[in-house]
Order: structure tokens, then C-alpha cells, then sequence
């Protein structure tokens, strides 16, 4: 339980931030030109972040993420979903823009929120191990 409440709160925080850059900082506010790339992917970088996450908190029926084997088919599936709809925006018909950078820090973000959300859920094992050994 402890771990789908970071989770939850985690994807709340994660998605506020993703739209203020989309439709807040990115149409209002003068972004130097130095650092435009960053704003320019940071939205694919966040969301990418927060794959495990949202299928903890969304989806802990069908993905269940008790072992790092899960945790891995989780974040490998999401990253070819992502990697599939940047692909999609090729078509013409969609009128988006792909980038390699966006599919880049797809993958920057995927990986980092697989070490982050692995910690997390060892940390969780570990408590609760511990917890059940002191009860013996």
C-alpha cells in the first residue's frame, strides 16, 4: 500500500509539472535559447519517468510489480509504447512533429524511473521483511 500512494501522488505531481511546462511555460514565458531543448523534452522525459509508477498505481492488476522481472517487463513495454506513438507521429495525418531527441529522453527517462521505482520497492521489501522478523 505504501508504495502505490508514493505512486499515486508521484503521477499527480508528475502530470501537473508536464502540464505547466506544456501549457504555461512553454507559450508564455520567454525561454532562452540555451536552454529551449531542455523545455523541449522535458515533457517526454517526466512522462517517461512516471511509466512504472502510473502502472503501479493504475494498472496493479494486470502489471503486478512484486520483482525486479516485473518491474522490467513494466518499464520495456511502456518504452515501446512510447517508442511506437513517436514512430506515429510520422504520419502526416496526426500534424505532430517526431524527434529522435523526444525518443531519447524516452529512454533516459524510462531507465531512471526503473532505479528510482526499484529502490523504492526493495526499500518496501526490506520493511516489510524486517517487520515480519521482529513479529517471529
Amino acid at each position: 500500500m505504501y508504495l502505490k500512494n508514493i505512486s499515486k501522488w508521484m503521477v499527480i505531481s508528475g502530470t501537473l509539472l508536464i502540464w505547466a511546462i506544456k501549457f504555461i511555460i512553454r507559450p508564455y514565458i520567454h525561454i532562452p535559447h540555451t536552454i529551449k531543448p531542455l523545455v523541449g523534452f522535458a515533457p517526454n522525459l517526466i512522462g517517461s519517468f512516471l511509466l512504472p509508477f502510473g502502472a503501479c498505481w493504475f494498472f496493479q492488476r494486470y502489471f503486478r510489480l512484486h520483482s525486479q522481472a516485473d518491474l522490467t517487463f513494466t518499464c520495456s513495454f511502456g518504452l515501446l509504447l512510447v517508442i511506437i506513438n513517436e514512430y506515429l507521429q510520422l504520419i502526416p495525418i496526426f500534424g505532430r512533429t517526431f524527434d529522435y531527441l523526444d525518443i531519447f529522453s524516452s529512454v533516459v527517462g524510462v531507465a531512471c524511473g526503473h532505479l528510482v521505482f526499484g529502490k523504492l520497492m526493495s526499500s518496501q521489501v526490506t520493511q516489510i521483511n524486517s517487520q515480519v522478523s521482529s513479529k517471529i
